[in-house]
């Protein structure tokens, strides 16, 4: 058996950023969920509806192929603002938990879901949240992408740095190459697989709505492209900007891979084909290719930040599968409780969030700088 180093008397940490920094609680069925943001500069014209339009992206039961929880997912405002602009002070938002039915997950509080953290978490703290996962469970996502939602409006308004997701492939489906320094958040939304390609996003549809109708599931990848962000954000060596995208998207739940600009195919080429020429661009430089994906030494080049995120099947499925509970027993579950059949559709307002925190805190730290 392996070993255990275990401390369960350290709580777990919810806190990302240096200068901008969240910190969201809540888990998946207790009362809310939500998020405090401290670093958010003074002045910021912020209300409900600046955030609301991202929750609104991300909520459940927006289609038939998301879960069928019902959740409005209203954004309230509790502190840092007044009269309609931010303070400097800690922002809390909260969002409450409407549609709670923890008692879908008695059987499962006895069983480990097979590739879920329901064995970890026991295992490191001595107790969890067994009513759909808790802090594991997509739903603590909500604090992020409220706080992603101010830190993306700063940043609009401060650099005109835009940031848009989309699905680019659900199981073996992959949507052909589009052009991402003209996609827009309205182009991902015209579809509700949040695939901009009409014809790839209509064969995705009809995989998921497969595995929906076999209570299995599948994974999928979203590409993100962030245009007009400024040169010189990256702290090297440990902070390098695709470092820190890398640790805010694999944070995110059943992430299992992350590449940025040529990422692993580009060790297919040479290097005299994989350089990115410099050449002119206005009143300074900027290269001719960027297989670089717009980060050069682990600080941004000025060139458009491109990567992509790899998502698992979720592991909480209907179908029955062979495994043991926590005494070790024989057993079979079938999964009761609502769950998405593929992530990806409702991540990518997630994975712009946490984009947007990577790039608020870079910015706020190289302006400490100055």
């Amino acid at each position: 058996m392996p070993s255990r180093i275990t401390n369960k008397e350290k709580p777990m940490s919810s806190t990302f950023g240096t200068l901008y920094r969240v910190t969201t609680f809540g888990e998946s069925h207790c009362k809310g969920v939500g998020a405090v943001v401290d670093g958010c500069p003074p002045g910021l014209a912020l209300t409900e509806e600046d955030i609301q339009p991202q929750l609104s992206r991300r909520r459940p039961g927006q289609s038939d192929i998301s879960t069928p929880r019902k959740e409005a997912d209203q954004v309230s405002i509790y502190s840092g603002t007044e009269f309609g602009k931010t303070l400097g002070t800690p922002i809390m938002l909260l969002v409450n938990n409407r549609d709670q039915r923890p008692g879908d997950y008695s059987e499962m509080s006895r069983i480990p879901r097979p590739s879920h953290a329901d064995y970890t978490y026991q295992v490191k703290y001595g107790i969890r949240a067994s009513s759909g996962g808790g802090r594991s469970s997509a739903r603590e996502s909500i604090g992020r992408v409220a706080a992603g939602a101010i830190a993306e409006k700063w940043l609009r308004e401060t650099y005109g740095i835009e940031i848009v997701a989309w699905v680019s492939s659900v199981g073996t489906i992959d949507s052909p190459a589009i052009d991402a320094l003209k996609i827009s958040r309205k182009d991902v939304d015209a579809h509700i697989i949040r695939c901009p390609d009409p014809a790839s996003a209509v064969r995705m549809q009809s995989l998921v709505e497969e595995v929906l109708a076999a209570k299995d599931s599948t994974g999928g990848v979203i590409s993100c492209i962030c245009r007009n962000v400024p040169v010189a954000l990256g702290e090297p060596v440990f902070d390098k900007l695709e470092a820190k995208l890398a640790q805010a998207m694999l944070s995110l739940p059943a992430t299992k891979g992350f590449e940025i600009g040529s990422g692993f195919s580009g060790t297919r080429l040479r290097g005299s084909s994989h350089n990115d020429p410099f050449v002119r661009k206005g009143k300074g430089l900027g290269t001719g290719s960027n297989y670089s994906g717009g980060v050069q030494g682990g600080i941004s080049n000025g060139e458009p930040i491109f990567f992509r995120v790899a998502f698992k099947p979720v592991a909480t499925i209907g179908l029955a599968q062979k495994t043991v509970d926590f005494d070790g027993n024989d057993t079979l579950l079938e999964a009761k409780g609502r769950h998405d059949p593929c992530v990806v559709p409702r991540a990518v307002p997630i994975v712009e969030s946490m984009a947007a925190l990577v790039l608020m805190d870079l910015v706020q730290r190289q302006r400490a700088r100055k």
